[in-house]
């Protein structure tokens, strides 16, 4: 009867914290080994643990009996085969990077893929390789990637490039990128149909303005005919960008908040006049 009176409203905050702490660092070794062999690893674990529930639901004596085996000597085997994972949480711990490698990745990740980004709209500029690269941000855009040919690609600039090289099989149509991925290549957008756009435009740059039109995405377009870089965003055209203008903007509109992308409005002023 008397098993809970030691339960004050300050334990009861203190367990809460207890728990809250235990799904932080579960989550944080989780985001350690997302990317790695040990979470195919890790599925099967769970369907082993699964099977066991179920073994000793129905009465599957033997299996029941091999399932438990496999799960005894479990934890020696897991020491072995995620040991270069294990290695690499200690040596985080050890510097005391462990809890601040998410918010360093992500700025990592974010660096790599404005380089890559910039890498090859630079190359493809100067060599009047038409492009058109479609980034997705909070509005889905499924419905336009199963127009093209899937790819499921980590984004490199060698990548993006070749994709775009004349008379391949990707070439025509759009990229369109989801996070840190290539999703699909050979996509149609949706043209726009504004009777205020510059006669001088060709179907990319229709094609840029309508994805802007009817979701968030930010849709990079470089020339074939000039080798002039443009960026969508927002419903505005942002043209004829120098290639540094290009980097501030599009970290801007991908990365930063919705106001410093709306505060690039002086290159949509002059990407008008020069059209």
């Amino acid at each position: 009867m008397n098993q809970f009176t030691d339960f004050t409203p300050v334990n009861y905050i203190f367990g809460f914290i207890d728990v809250l702490v235990v799904w932080y660092v579960i989550y944080k070794l989780l985001g350690l080994i997302q990317g790695t062999k040990a979470v195919q690893l890790l599925k099967g674990i769970f369907v082993i643990v699964i099977a066991k529930i179920a073994t000793s639901l129905f009465g599957l004596s033997t299996l029941d009996y091999l399932l438990k085996q496999v799960i005894e000597w479990g934890f020696l085997a897991i020491i072995i085969i995620f040991q270069p994972e294990i290695r690499r949480a200690l040596e985080q711990l050890g510097r005391g990077k462990l809890f601040q490698r998410s918010a360093n990745q992500q700025d990592e990740e974010q660096t790599r893929l404005i380089e890559a980004m910039k890498k090859s709209v630079s190359y493809m500029a100067k060599r009047r390789i038409g492009a058109l690269i479609s980034i997705e941000k909070e509005t889905g855009l499924t419905e336009y990637i199963e127009t093209g040919i899937a790819m499921d690609a980590t984004v490199s600039s060698e990548l993006l490039i070749n994709i775009f090289i004349p008379n391949t099989p990707l070439h025509d149509g759009a990229v369109i990128m989801q996070k840190d991925k290539i999703a699909a290549a050979a996509c149609y957008l949706p043209l726009s149909e504004s009777p205020f756009i510059s006669k001088e435009l060709g179907t990319r740059h229709r094609a840029a303005l309508g994805l802007s039109e009817v979701t968030d995405a930010i849709t990079i377009v470089v020339s074939e005919e000039t080798g002039a870089i443009s960026l969508t965003v927002n419903g505005n055209l942002h043209r004829n960008l120098a290639i540094e203008e290009f980097e501030a903007l599009l970290r801007k509109a991908w990365f930063g908040s919705e106001n410093e992308a709306n505060q690039a409005s002086k290159w949509t002023w002059r990407g008008k006049k020069n059209g």
